[in-house]
């Protein structure tokens, strides 16, 4: 799939989309034509007197001071199409809406093959993700009988959904695919602020939540109705690239590489750097837009790289988490969002983290943090707000105090109030131990 971006022009998305039909695009051209002309976007004399006139300054740019002696009549026809081509495009794009292009496609597609109903008639891995979540709603949206009969071609763009938004890794991806639906995955997009992926945390608190979901009514004690997912939004795993590059932090490419003892003596200048730096404006916007959305509701501003959480590596506590009480102006609110955000990126350098990924020969994967921001779980109690409970899960349970716990099975650490005492442990605390066995 192509690099996303929501600041590619609407005329280049159309275009791409247009690219995955090369044999019926002069069809599908033809008709976008047809609707320009019906609906009065243009006229059909306006519009050719433009083709002969883009037509003819692309033969000025190309160098033809005589065009009738030095192009022959073909390729004048053939520079004619090729301009009406991109006009159709340009117009259709910017007065027209998307859906009635993805109508003339799919009419076209089935006068190809009238006996079949609906077709994948294009490549989801190199589609515009728009358009692969649109032909999986259609899908999913089908009869169950029909529906079954095209699983095959809707696993596979819920797999190419996944990979751009969630995670590549093929053990995350072999789990997922079987878990979530298009449907789902529209969702957490229209949750995701910029581009890239929503790390490593974020997919796999949603990936437990949908599992639970749907194992939960198989048990005798359903607790569907208790498992509740916080109000949650995601920064692009993308926008640490930009950010780092509006504001000239491109050292921290290499920081990595350098000695250890090299990495913890310039850490402090690196979190300095990071916290004078600014975010790009447009997620700024979108931050503004949130606060509002979320109003004086608590925060929890949490990491969620690519690595983070994933299959044999944890990075439990490695990276940075920080609360938000949310209780001032929206200016003030803002700011320290921001700045939580900044000491999660500068985070992704810590000497700890750093030296965690040498060990398990992660270092050169490129690790990318996205952010993940959740309303606070708890209560009100006068002037102060108490998260009710927290813990951490363990896949292996080391501490068998009695013969009917299975190691395998785990356990969990479960403390009140924040989690931080559940993951790293405090002196004269009172920790709850559950193993999950029985």
């Amino acid at each position: 799939m192509p690099p996303e971006s929501s600041k590619v022009p609407k005329v280049v998305k159309l275009y791409l989309e247009i690219l995955q039909y090369p044999i019926l695009a002069p069809k599908i051209r033809a008709r976008m034509r047809g609707e320009l002309f019906a609906r009065g976007v243009i006229t059909r004399a306006d519009f050719e007197n433009e083709v002969r006139f883009k037509a003819e300054q692309s033969q000025k740019l190309e160098g033809l001071d005589d065009p009738l002696v030095q192009e022959s009549a073909e390729i004048w026809e053939r520079r004619k199409q090729q301009t009406r081509d991109y006009l159709t495009d340009f117009y259709f794009a910017y007065n027209l809406p998307h859906e009635l292009f993805e109508s003339i496609v799919q009419s076209a597609v089935a006068e190809r093959n009238p006996s079949q109903k609906v077709i994948l008639s294009f490549n989801p891995e190199l589609a515009p993700i728009d358009m692969v979540l649109a032909q999986g709603e259609r899908y999913e949206a089908l009869p169950s009988d029909e529906r079954q009969q095209l699983r095959h071609h809707l696993q596979e763009m819920v797999v190419v959904v996944l990979k751009t938004l969630m995670s590549d890794h093929l053990g995350f991806i072999r789990i997922a695919k079987e878990w979530f639906e298009i449907s789902d995955l529209k969702e957490i997009r229209q949750r995701r602020i910029g581009d890239g992926k929503i790390g490593g945390k974020a997919a796999g608190m949603l990936l437990a939540w949908k599992i639970l979901q749907a194992t939960a009514a198989q048990d005798d004690n359903d607790l569907r109705d208790h498992l509740v997912v916080p109000n949650s939004w995601y920064i692009g795993s993308s926008v640490l690239y930009d950010f780092n590059s509006m504001n000239n932090l491109l050292f921290s490419v290499d920081q990595k590489y350098k000695p250890l003892e090299q990495i913890e003596a310039e850490y402090p200048s690196v979190i300095k750097a990071y916290l004078e730096s600014r975010l790009p404006e447009e997620i700024a916007e979108h931050l503004r837009d949130l606060l509002k959305q979320i109003g004086r509701h608590p925060i929890i501003v949490r990491s969620s790289s690519l690595l983070e959480d994933n299959f044999g590596t944890s990075f439990a506590g490695k990276y940075d988490s920080f609360f938000c009480p949310n209780q001032g102006t929206h200016e003030e609110n803002l700011n320290a969002l921001a700045t939580a955000i900044k000491r999660i990126y500068a985070s992704a350098l810590n000497p700890d983290a750093l030296a965690y990924r040498r060990r398990m020969h992660l270092l050169d994967y490129d690790e990318r943090m996205a952010i993940l921001i959740q309303e606070v779980q708890g209560a009100p109690r006068g002037k102060y707000f108490f998260p009710t409970l927290a813990g951490v899960a363990y896949s292996h349970n080391p501490f068998r105090w009695n013969p009917q716990i299975r190691r395998e099975d785990g356990f969990v650490r479960m403390v009140w109030g924040l989690g931080t005492r559940a993951v790293e442990r405090v002196g004269a605390d009172f920790p709850r131990m559950v193993a999950l066995s029985h």
